[in-house]
């Protein structure tokens, strides 16, 4: 009597990662109680409507970025521990994850017992980072200046930059981020002259030699 219910939400557009989390997590936690989004205004509906113990965000979903999402649900629930599963390679996306808000990175490819053990450490309070991530991060701190442009980059200039690299329109990137044309005309040129570029056809090219997009 008086266990507590572990309490997840996973915002995922996959039906069978999110079936397959699941799995893992009823077989790590006796008493878990697992919640399902598909988008990321579900999730950030899910977190504002009831209490969770933990959110896994995906980095692509339908509706937004889920670097964009990681922020939203930071602001909404500051308490709530965020993680992200992703299909990304996390020297691409996981430090613009970890400014976001997440406690965790983990690829979909990760074995269960990782993404059970990064699970664990998250709702104790610690960030968790892979053995890998944590040799790059090392590596690139002793090596500085060698690090990719974009890693320069705000999270709202790289979030631009993937809206952009995905085919996106300067005004449906203005519409999905709440911004005015104008402003995501700003972030675009800034992107020009931070990743020493001359036009949109050279960032996508840039964001697809970096794996930044799909």
């Amino acid at each position: 009597m008086g266990t507590h219910t572990l309490k997840v939400l996973i915002i995922d557009d996959h039906v069978v990662v999110r079936r397959g989390v699941k799995q893992i997590l009823e077989e790590t936690f006796p008493h878990v109680e697992i919640g399902e989004a598909d988008t990321g205004r579900e999730g950030l509906a899910a977190v504002q409507q009831q209490s969770w113990d933990l959110a896994m965000v995906d980095i692509s979903l339908p509706d937004q970025s889920g670097l964009e999402l990681l922020r939203k649900l930071r602001d909404t629930a500051p308490q709530l521990p965020l993680m992200v599963l992703s299909l990304h390679p996390e020297q691409q996306y996981a430090v613009h994850a970890f400014r976001a808000g997440a406690m965790a990175y983990l690829t979909k490819q990760a074995a269960p017992e990782e993404l059970a053990k990064a699970v664990t450490q998250v709702l104790s309070g610690r960030r968790y980072v892979t053995a890998s991530l944590g040799e790059r991060m090392a590596g690139n701190l002793s090596k500085g200046p060698a690090d990719p442009n974009h890693h320069t980059l705000s999270k709202r200039e790289f979030e631009v930059l993937v809206l952009l690299a995905q085919g996106q329109s300067v005004k449906k990137i203005a519409g999905s981020l709440a911004l005015s044309v104008k402003t995501v005309s700003t972030y675009r040129a800034r992107l020009l002259d931070k990743l020493q570029l001359s036009t949109t056809a050279e960032l996508i090219r840039y964001a697809l030699d970096h794996h930044l997009v799909e």
